[in-house]
């Protein structure tokens, strides 16, 4: 239907409804039916809810449905239906077009729907209209349970929405100018309101054992009456300080005219005694213009303090996205008869109804009753109320329904849940902030409360007090609160309104904390920390008997098989080869019942075997796998032999039992099952452990609390920053509010000595401003706070002359003690200062260059590396060497001491090094690692797989097998091996340690566009030996989860990696761990609007499992090798140049106490990395290499093979 037509089927309809003559209205006969077709249309809208605007601009419903509502209030069914279509047209924006909208078109009608919903609240600012509402609603009410048809509850309903729609509407700011205390639209609504007597109407809902149905409904309403209202104000209402609130006004205006006259006084002190004639210019020396002479200043020398080089320029125009947020309400004083109904309204239901009303929200709520985010009007009544009662004479026994440890649960349970929001949810981070702030006036005013309990002259409720304050203060949830939400404090997306309060309830929470903490000589308090629980090692696969075994075992079995062939033995009936409602593949069942039959074959239990072989025929009959439909005594006689011979694969699971496994199949050639095994792969050389998996547990312990250390934790620059922005506006902000800032500014100067943390030039100009103030005398506290900062801080100066350059940075607490205890302070302590090298001394900087010229000159050799090896003093990487050097002038960049390619440097063997090898090899021959020990006392460095060819080559050995490592029981000593060292030398271990971080940090600078193949592991082992298991946990459960997401939706689109926890976010910040993400894959923030690490769409999610298991910490290999199977000893494989050689052993599992073997570069940084991690935990011998990480072995074993590859 075209938008002409449209219009006129709208006005033909809007004239059957009547017309107005005076005050009277003439219904025409077509009114009910012109009332539904008006519904119909609004049905049927589009989406610039063109309707809507053509019934708003003719003005229908305050010249037709009103008139109508207030005149045939008797006719049941037009009533219903005007009711109807009124709450349709007075529905919020909001709801009409879902959000703001952002282009200009949609926001032009966004802004005329809400320009004709304003003009309906004003005309509902009437007492015929509210009288008519309210005695049907009384009727209705009265009306029983037996006797309320389902057409009443609706009608109710519908009322009550009508009601919440017109207090709804927002006002009109360029209408309503007005001053404090005239009355508004929204005022004038209300006093027709309470003069209906509706207001006693909702009262009765909220407290009436039949009307539970609606407490939603009652609360949403009160919470829209009390929008602009502040309980602090209509508490002290009424109760004869009239004289106060005049007062306090006097002293605000006594306030502004100080101020305008100490401008004034100051502007005639700087006004000359007599006029000059010279009016002209002036040089200003030091002060350098534009160019190099200096600035020429045109105007008096009593304007020369108000010069800046900025005058005249424009002022630079914030971008949107970084413009403060604006405040959600703007607070408003109603006219007073107005708010002594309002306060006699909150006494009343406070007395009567908050106590019930809330405890049925809640049950909703928990129960899930209520509409998404109706706990917003919740949050809002417990802050509101309870405030209202603290300050009207408090009595806990009004809102004991919202006071408690239950209530402090589900305030801080809202309250992360917004914050998580804002993180995630970034186009609706300011719808998000704005529910967080409610949650947070919640959260203050429960505070206050209990510390209002604490001072009253009841001792059972000072004892209630002791109760909930323990509570709270031993959960670590409440505690770590306000250092979160000061953490993400972001001006763009929370008002300056929010920040005022986290810093209120901040200080409150502190100082109850400080009292609480004050009159006890301990306080235990839970502490969480998440810990790895790993699972049990599946047992090892038993050890296959050996030939002579089972030919030995065989010949026992032939008489009973002979037997059985023979009839002699009756054959069991009850077994069964396959299963149809089993989920196992066929194949794989057939593989299956090879294994049964030999299972049963090797336990003696002849009788079953044969039965399960003639079973499997039946079932298999195709290929002759068990057998010829005919076959004989004899044919099944050489059959079941075959299979008790072959070698078919075990798992380290029971036989027998449902949905065994297969993994590779090694059968003999001659045997005739074979070719129906699964295919045969290769084994292993290298045994394989079982894998252990994590998982992530929370552990709770209890600890002694420190208040100074909780202070502690407030010590950072986000604190600091967020407080120096509250006080940017002291003017505006109340006493309170300056006080608390000050306060939480005082605690960490002067209670925790951090005067340097706040010597930064952005506070220092708000105290010159502060100083400078005519109207100074009103904030003496913020006054003593800037001369004592500003003191320490040129006491300071004095003796550290940087001090006036680090006014530029905010500082850490490690950077504010190196500021006033001399840098470099911490480098033998604790603190940033443990990951710093040692600074160079004159002596270490001559043997550096004596160290460099001579291997400058050795060709083909690694310079940096060879020099690192001679250094005495331990903590130096290649990286603090190189840049050294530079300083020093002996190189001009890093690039011309590059890093050399590992396994690529030495190729030739020369003659002294053959000799050398074969007298090795002569000496470490008994030892039980050959290969090891050679390679340890080698001196040119060479790959395990190149030595290992060598011995080959010259004879030494015959087979790879000679050179296996052999393998001890636990608590069995190794044999002692003449000139084997007790311990790893250190140098190899500070030389592996500064190289992998060197590599690291190169590493991480590349961008990778998906998971590099076998990447992740080293620098995951590095990571987790560093503290951080945490994160490396939370990013690979997140990389899982988005694989599962991936698969279930079908498309793929950049997730965010969002940290919720503070370790989290720590870790994103490291560079290690960014340069684990780049390296799997993930991208980086590409601009300002973002903020967080993404998974690229691009990344399947068979990638995203594979690099979720390469971080997993002690992980299997990735080969996917089956796990027990040890080599043969009797069938060595060939030798495999990309891989390194196993020994054969009967017991997999067992750690074998051997010394190490001489490892590669690569080896000993992995070798450096546990030595540096292993102060943590029991010293662990070097000689013991087995009871290394199974996940470092393999990582070793990967590195060598790469390097044979190279």
């Amino acid at each position: 239907m075209d938008g002409c037509r449209m219009n006129c089927e709208l006005l033909a309809t809007c004239s059957a409804l009547g017309y107005l003559e005076g005050d009277v209205y003439h219904r025409e006969p077509d009114c009910l039916e012109s009332v539904k077709d008006l519904i119909r249309y609004l049905r049927h809208e589009d989406e610039t809810r063109d309707v809507r605007q053509q019934l708003g601009a003719a003005q229908i419903l305050q010249s037709d449905l009103l008139p109508i509502l207030v005149q045939y209030p008797q006719d049941k069914v037009l009533f219903d239906a005007v009711v109807r279509l009124m709450v349709n047209l007075t529905q919020p924006a909001l709801l009409c077009f879902g959000k703001v909208p952002a282009d200009a078109t949609s926001r032009h009608h966004f802004l005329q729907v809400l320009s004709y919903l304003q003009a309906y609240k004003e005309a509902f600012a009437s007492e015929k209209v509210f009288g008519v509402l309210s005695e049907k609603l009384y009727d209705l009410l009265q009306l029983d349970w037996e006797q309320r048809q389902e057409e009443d509850t609706l009608l109710i309903e519908r009322i009550l929405l009508l009601v919440r729609n017109v207090l709804h509407v927002p006002p009109d700011p360029t209408e309503e100018q007005r001053v404090d205390g005239d009355a508004t639209v929204h005022d004038r609504v209300l006093w027709a309101l309470h003069i209906s007597g509706m207001d006693d109407l909702l009262k009765f809902l909220a407290s009436a054992q039949m009307e539970q149905q609606w407490a939603l409904h009652v609360l949403e309403i009160i919470s829209l009456m009390f929008r602009d209202q502040s309980p602090e104000d209509l508490a002290v209402l009424g109760q004869g300080q009239a004289g106060a609130e005049h007062g306090e006004d006097t002293r605000e205006l006594q306030s502004l005219r100080q101020r305008e006259l100490a401008e004034k006084r100051t502007r005639a002190l700087q006004r000359p005694y007599r006029h000059s004639r010279f009016c002209g210019s002036y040089v200003l020396q030091g002060l350098k213009a534009i160019g190099d002479r200096d600035v020429v200043f045109h105007k008096g020398l009593h304007n020369l303090k108000s010069y800046s080089h900025d005058l005249g320029k424009e002022p630079r125009r914030v971008p949107r996205r970084r413009q403060a947020a604006p405040e959600a309400e703007v607070p408003h004083r109603s006219a007073r008869n107005v708010r002594l109904f309002l306060h006699r309204f909150c006494r009343d239901f406070l007395e009567g109804c908050y106590n019930r009303l809330m405890l049925l929200v809640k049950e909703h709520l928990v129960r899930e009753k209520a509409q998404q985010h109706d706990e917003t009007y919740y949050l809002w009544a417990c802050a509101f109320f309870m405030a209202f009662n603290r300050r009207r004479g408090f009595r806990p026994e009004l809102v004991s329904e919202t006071v408690g440890v239950r209530a402090f649960h589900f305030i801080e349970q809202n309250l992360t849940a917004y914050y998580e929001m804002a993180l995630m949810d970034k186009k609706e981070a300011v719808t998000w902030a704005r529910r967080m702030h409610l949650a947070l006036r919640a959260y203050q005013e429960l505070l206050r409360t209990v510390q209002e309990m604490d001072r009253s002259p009841e001792p059972a409720v000072r004892d209630s007090s002791q109760v909930i304050k323990s509570n709270i203060f031993y959960l670590m949830e409440y505690r770590e609160l306000f250092l979160t939400l000061f953490r993400k404090f972001d001006e763009t997306k929370q008002p300056r309104s929010f920040l005022r309060d986290l810093v209120e309830t901040a200080h409150l929470f502190l100082r109850m904390l400080e009292r609480f903490c004050r009159g006890r000589s301990s306080l235990v308090v839970q502490s969480k920390r998440v810990r790895r629980k790993k699972q049990p090692r599946a047992p090892a696969a038993p050890q296959p008997p050996s030939t002579e075994e089972l030919q030995e075992l065989w010949a026992g079995l032939a008489p009973q098989l002979q037997a059985c062939l023979q009839g002699e033995v009756p054959l069991p009936e009850d077994v069964v080869p396959f299963d149809a409602a089993s989920e196992t593949p066929v194949e794989e069942q057939r593989a299956e019942a090879l294994l049964r039959i030999q299972g049963c074959l090797r336990d003696a239990r002849v009788p079953q075997a044969l039965r399960l072989l003639r079973s499997a025929r039946d079932v298999w009959p195709e290929g002759d796998v068990f057998g010829p439909p005919n076959a004989g005594p004899p044919e099944e006689t050489r059959l079941l032999q075959d299979i008790f011979f072959a070698l078919l694969p075990r798992e380290s699971v029971a036989l027998g039992m449902g949905g065994l496994r297969f993994g590779d199949a090694a059968a003999p050639q001659h045997c005739p099952i074979a070719e129906h095994a699964p295919p045969e792969a290769e084994e292993p050389e290298e045994e394989e452990e079982a894998e252990e998996e994590e998982e992530e547990t929370v552990q709770v312990s209890e600890k002694e609390f420190n208040f100074h250390d909780y202070l502690k934790r407030f010590a950072c620059a986000p604190v600091v920053r967020a407080l120096v922005l509250l006080l940017r506006g002291y003017p505006r902000n109340t006493a309170r509010t300056n006080h608390c800032a000050a306060r939480l500014l005082h605690r960490l100067a002067r209670d925790l000595h951090m005067e340097p943390l706040l010597f930064q030039l952005s506070l220092f100009a708000l105290f010159n401003r502060l100083l400078h103030d005519p109207a100074a005398g009103a904030h003496q506290e913020l006054v003593a706070l800037a001369k004592f900062i500003l003191g320490k801080f040129f006491a300071l100066a004095a003796t550290n002359k940087k001090a006036f350059v680090e006014l530029l940075f905010w500082k850490s607490p490690a950077a504010a003690r190196e500021m006033s205890e001399g840098y470099g302070s911490l480098r033998e302590g604790e603190g940033a200062g443990r990951s710093r090298a040692p600074p160079w001394t004159p002596q270490e900087e001559q043997l550096l260059r004596e160290l460099y010229w001579k291997y400058k000159e050795v060709e083909g050799s690694d310079v940096a590396g060879a020099i690192l090896a001679q250094l005495p003093a331990p903590g130096r990487t290649r990286r603090h060497l190189v840049k050294h050097l530079v300083r020093l002038g002996l190189i001009g960049s890093a690039r011309e001491l590059p890093r050399q390619r590992k396994g690529t440097r030495i190729v030739l063997w020369t003659q002294e090094q053959e000799e050398e090898l074969t007298r090795l090899f002569e000496e470490f021959r008994g030892s039980d690692d050959v290969l090891g020990r050679i390679l340890q006392h080698l001196t040119a460095r060479r790959s395990r797989a190149r030595v290992v060819d060598k011995l080959l080559a010259l004879g030494l050995v015959a087979t790879r097998a000679e050179l296996y490592k052999k393998r001890r029981r636990k608590g069995q000593d190794p044999a002692p091996v003449p000139g084997a060292p007790a311990a790893l030398g250190q140098d190899s271990s500070e030389d592996g340690d500064s190289e992998e971080e060197e590599e690291d940090e190169e590493e991480d600078e590349e961008p990778m566009e998906g998971p590099e193949e076998g990447a992740g592991p080293g620098l995951a082992q590095r990571l987790h030996q560093e503290g951080l298991a945490g994160p490396l946990r939370w990013l690979q459960s997140c990389l899982r989860r988005t694989a599962e997401d991936r698969e279930e939706d079908g498309a793929s689109h950049p997730a965010p990696l969002v940290p919720l926890s503070e370790e989290n976010e720590d870790a994103m910040e490291n560079r290690r761990f960014q340069g684990l993400l780049r390296r799997l894959g993930l991208r980086p923030p590409e601009s300002e609007q973002e903020t967080f690490w993404r998974i690229p769409a691009a990344l399947t999610p068979r990638l995203l499992r594979r690099a979720a298991a390469s971080i997993t910490h002690r992980g299997p290999d990735p080969s996917g090798s089956p796990q027990g199977l040890p080599e043969p000893p009797q069938c060595p494989r060939d030798p495999d140049p990309a891989a390194s050689p196993q020994p054969p052993d009967s017991e997999s599992e067992e750690p074998d106490p051997s010394p190490p073997q001489p490892h590669t570069k690569r080896e000993r940084d992995l070798d450096s990395e546990d030595e540096a991690s292993g102060s943590s935990g029991p010293a662990v011998p070097p000689e013991d290499e087995e009871l290394q990480p199974l996940g470092r072995r393999k990582r070793i074993r990967r590195v060598e093979e790469e390097e044979e590859e190279d």
